[in-house]
């Protein structure tokens, strides 16, 4: 096998091999219910019908029960913490899986949209099907009302019609305020919206009440297409067809029909009580515990550290929370990665938030009082700070850091958050861990934002260099923007300035100088910040052909 494959099935394998397991689900339900309504004897006279609408209406039914039923499990963040935290689960494999779980409620997510538009597009053909083939013989399978009757009355006369409009209505909400650029642009639109899942749930599990659609429960008492004397000379079931097909079966008695008993709350309602269920805990959790704000401080580039302390919090490094703030909103649960965790010696724990949108600029104005100050190094403030509520912690592909032997951090601007914890963890006590060596990559546009963790990267360094391990961490800084330059001229940021560089990383100069320090080891690969730096890394790691070194890729990302 070619080193770079070998590469490629290290990062990609897991997964790929993860969805075509999904994807072969999809397919085999979505055909196994098209062949038992193409074939079934029970739906012979249905598909005579409506034709092959009702076949597709069926089958992409079966592939929303399914998907309906996963998509709510990816965001049980509870749920899979516990899981990756559990001592039985000592695969790497198996928590990468779980660092892609936002992926696969993605994945989900588009499914239901793609095979919901499917389903309605076969189900207006149903309509028509209904109103033009209008059946005086078995009226029982007519849900027009009469020969030729509007297909949009027809809609708007049945309860599966009615709550089908209210389901579309809700998914296009709920799918149009996903994209990236609301998310971005507005975050509350995209919550609020996205919270309207128990309203589509409940409509869907009412949708599937109505039963519209029906199969015959007499099949052996009449056989699908046999005679009947009584029938109308339009279907081949007539006194002349019996006649001339003497090997046709008589019916013994009348077809009788009857609505499918509901499957979808089969599908769903477990997945949905998990899922609120987890929600109340976490609610109620998170309400319980009261949560003091200790300290605030105001750092360079908009960036305002929060130091908070809370009984019982125990989270590890890596791991993030959702913040609530209610005298900002009540409803809004907002994510943000620990930059320190409790220690023996410590037990408050920070976050760093950067002042970009709504919520935050009014959660920092409530923080801090006004001051006229342009100092570059932090002002602490002390004052009376409003009522928060911490949810988590959280599992985060961060945590992995420290089960490699050799590991790559890289961070842009305010994505250095998630390594920040990592290096507070490596101060503290770095022996304890796997970990032998980190190659630590920050990358920002401002200079001043390497004075949010100045502090911390000199203090870790020079404890490393007195404990004669000057090799266990390699920092790199760099400056994407050099329009006037500065440079960090004090004294205590001395080693900082030293490793200070103009630019942008040369990535594979990176990975081959990585590569040769590292043979015959796998390198853990994290990433925080833009799309382009993910991409790149992303492509090096599964195509790296440098050396005898496995770069396995992890990219931070909240569910």
């Amino acid at each position: 096998m070619s080193l770079a494959l070998k590469s490629w099935m290290a990062n990609e394998g897991p997964k790929h091999f993860t969805m075509m397991i999904w994807v072969g689900v999809n397919v085999f339900l979505f055909w196994r219910t098209f062949m038992l309504y193409y074939s079934g004897a029970q739906y012979y006279y249905l598909h005579k019908m409506l034709g092959l609408g009702l076949c597709i209406s069926r089958a992409s039914a079966s592939v929303l029960n399914f998907n309906c039923s996963l998509v709510l499990l990816p965001m049980c963040r509870s749920l899979l913490t516990l899981v990756r935290g559990s001592q039985r689960v000592n695969s790497r494999q198996v928590r990468r899986l779980l660092d892609r779980s936002k992926m696969f409620h993605v994945a989900c997510g588009i499914t239901i949209c793609v095979f919901s538009v499917i389903h309605v597009g076969a189900h207006l053909i149903n309509m028509v099907n209904f109103s033009d083939r209008y059946s005086e013989d078995f009226p029982d399978l007519n849900v027009a009302q009469y020969k030729g009757q509007d297909s949009r009355v027809i809609i708007m006369s049945t309860v599966p019609g009615v709550t089908g409009v209210l389901l579309v209505i809700v998914l296009f909400l709920m799918f149009t305020a996903s994209s990236s650029c609301i998310r971005v642009s507005s975050y509350e639109i995209f919550w609020y919206t996205h919270n309207l899942f128990i309203v589509f749930y409940l409509i869907l599990i009412v949708h599937a009440v109505g039963g519209a659609l029906k199969y015959q429960v007499n099949v052996e008492a009449h056989p699908p297409g046999c005679v009947h004397m009584n029938l109308s000379s339009d279907l081949p079931t007539n006194r002349r067809a019996a006649g001339e097909n003497e090997t046709q079966a008589v019916c013994r008695e009348d077809a009788r029909f009857q609505s499918h008993f509901p499957q979808t709350w089969l599908w769903v309602s477990a997945p949905l009580f998990l899922y609120c269920a987890e929600r109340l805990y976490r609610y109620i959790k998170s309400i319980a515990d009261p949560v003091t704000i200790i300290s605030v401080v105001s750092h360079p580039c908009d960036v305002v550290e929060v130091r908070m302390l809370k009984s019982g919090f125990k989270p590890r490094p890596g791991q993030y929370i959702l913040l609530n703030c209610p005298g900002v909103s009540s409803f809004e649960n907002h994510p943000f990665t620990l930059t320190t965790c409790p220690t023996g010696k410590n037990e408050t724990f920070g976050i760093h938030l950067r002042v970009l949108g709504d919520w935050t600029s009014k959660f920092s104005q409530q923080l801090l009082e006004q001051s006229d100050s342009s100092e570059i190094l932090p002002m602490m403030h002390q004052r009376r700070y409003p009522t928060v509520h911490v949810d988590g912690p959280f599992g985060s592909p961060s945590e992995e850091v420290f089960n490699y032997e050799v590991s790559l951090c890289v961070a842009g601007g305010i994505g250095v958050t998630p390594f920040a914890c990592v290096l507070q963890a490596l101060f503290e006590d770095w022996c304890q861990y796997k970990l032998k060596r980190l190659y630590f990559v920050w990358v920002c546009r401002d200079l001043q934002s390497f004075y949010w963790f100045a502090d911390l990267l000199c203090g870790l360094h020079e404890r490393l260099w007195q404990n004669n391990r000057p090799d266990y961490l390699n920092i790199q800084l760099y400056l994407s923007d050099s329009q006037g330059l500065q440079s960090i001229n004090e004294e205590r940021y001395r080693y900082l300035s030293s490793r200070l560089q103009i630019g942008r990383p040369k990535w594979k100069l990176l990975f081959q100088e990585i590569g040769r320090a590292n043979q015959h080891k796998k390198v853990g690969v994290f990433c925080c910040g833009p799309k382009g730096i993910s991409k790149a890394l992303h492509g090096m790691c599964n195509s790296n052909p440098y050396s005898q070194t496995t770069f396995e890729y992890n990219k931070e990302s909240f569910s």
